[in-house]
């Protein structure tokens, strides 16, 4: 390769190396300021509006001595790997892991899942992913 080819290439290189991140930032950070760029809400439903009644989880809240069950329901049909809610991801008022629960299209009817909590209180998010329409977020205060 002549001297003359190598440096401008090398100056290409250089000047790719600062802009491609840049702009990739740029993207990045105009993508996290709406929620359905990540997950769907009742509210926020984006591209899936119309899925929200059979995508958003159901948070159901029981308490007694101290011990508190959530139970979560996604009415949704469970097709085999066709069409199926893959699981139930249970938060924390911080957006903290809990819990999960994953479904095996081959065995679960439905797509119900059931966690039991110590002494918890505040704010709970449910996750519920679904293959195809994508992950959909509901929230209850225990």
């Amino acid at each position: 390769m002549e001297r003359r080819n190598f440096i401008r290439l090398s100056v290409a290189s250089i000047g790719a190396g600062i802009i491609a991140p840049t702009i990739a930032l740029a993207n990045t950070e105009k993508q996290v300021k709406g929620a359905s760029d990540i997950y769907y809400t009742k509210e926020d439903a984006g591209r899936w509006s119309g899925k929200v009644a059979t995508h958003l989880p159901s948070i159901d809240i029981e308490s007694a001595n101290g011990k508190i069950t959530v139970k979560v329901v996604t009415p949704h049909e469970m097709k085999g790997y066709e069409h199926y809610i893959v699981k139930h991801v249970l938060l924390d008022s911080n957006h903290k892991f809990l819990d999960e629960h994953m479904f095996d299209p081959t065995k679960d009817t439905a797509a119900i899942s059931t966690f039991t909590l110590q002494g918890y209180s505040g704010m709970l998010y449910v996750l519920s992913m679904c293959n195809k329409h994508d992950l959909w977020l509901n929230e209850a205060k225990v």
